[in-house]
């Protein structure tokens, strides 16, 4: 067999490709501008309101007229602030606790989903309808709910002989704070069962009926088998359970506007009620502005934890 050799002109070099071949074939290059688009979007609708409500929260800026800086005097009117401080309890308190049932319900809403059972698809669609419901809408149903002379809940529990009297669910400071937080759960819970069903779909049934033919509970299957590959996506799923509940403000405002007395006043509620309604919007701004360490904090467990890879396959060493 004979090979077919191509040979150059004595002297020919062989050229070098272009700067500009190089970055149109260079895949990080192609990458970033097809990244370019979605940064700008960022950019221009996230990163430059967050960076004017930082340099207004300086300002004594209000509506119609121009602040002018006046550094932290804002922080440390907000610190003496005992309305300020009343609105942090509160959006912890409606964080920690709705975050907590709304993950305790969707995880067993998806491990129940999670099985062969008659009308599944149906039932996973019902699933879905709170968390599809526009929040206003919600807000207005709870409202009915909730309201003291036509409660349905009042007037069950009188029928039944449990009360006497209706509840006033959004009249009284500890049910104001109890029924927000019910109203919430019931519609995120729809966000977490289905976000961990779909984890659970990735899950190999071989790993079941291994464990089951070794003798293995329920319980030893849900927590060696289920919880360590199903970690990742708790993590996830609750970073943005707690960041969308903690920036919570439709709900609120729609049930209650804050009240009774503050009682259900959000960080973000509060915000919008100074900055906007009252116009003081360098004192709004430090407001919201405040809320930026919460959050940041949040991320960083979430980020710092799921890059442990022994936290991440359930670990407890």
């Amino acid at each position: 067999m004979s090979t077919i050799q191509t040979s150059l002109p004595r002297g020919a070099a062989i050229s070098e490709p272009s700067a500009w071949v190089r970055i149109k074939t260079n895949r990080n290059v192609i990458a970033l501008w097809f990244m370019l688009p979605a940064a700008a979007f960022l950019i221009l609708f996230l990163a430059y309101p967050l960076g004017l409500g930082v340099w207004m929260s300086f300002t004594d800026e209000k509506i119609g007229r121009t602040g002018v800086f006046v550094g932290v005097e804002n922080y440390e009117w907000l610190w003496d602030d005992t309305i300020f401080w009343l609105s942090v309890f509160n959006t912890l308190l409606y964080t920690i606790v709705a975050s907590a049932i709304k993950f305790a319900i969707g995880l067993y809403l998806a491990l129940l989903l999670n099985r062969h059972m008659p009308f599944k698809a149906m039932i996973r669609a019902i699933v879905l309808i709170p968390f599809i419901v526009p929040t206003v809408l919600s807000a207005i149903a709870f409202w009915w709910i909730y309201d003291s002379q036509f409660s349905i809940i009042s007037w069950s529990l009188i029928k039944l002989g449990i009360i006497t009297q209706n509840i006033n669910f959004l009249g009284d400071t500890s049910w104001a704070r109890a029924s927000v937080i019910i109203a919430n759960i019931w519609r995120g819970v729809p966000f977490v069962a289905i976000t961990l069903l779909a984890g659970l779909q990735t899950v190999s049934p071989s790993l079941y009926e291994a464990a089951t033919l070794d003798g293995a509970t329920s319980w030893q299957r849900f927590r060696y088998i289920t919880y360590p590959l199903l970690t990742p996506i708790i993590a996830v799923v609750m970073t943005f359970s707690v960041l969308f509940t903690f920036t919570d403000f439709q709900l609120i405002w729609a049930l209650t506007r804050g009240g009774p007395v503050n009682a259900t006043h959000l960080m973000a509620t509060l915000s919008y009620q100074r900055g906007i309604i009252s116009g003081r919007l360098g004192e709004g701004a430090a407001i919201a502005t405040a809320m930026i360490p919460f959050l940041a904090a949040a991320i960083a467990i979430s980020w710092f934890g799921m890059q442990r890879r022994k936290w991440q396959q359930g670990s407890d060493q």
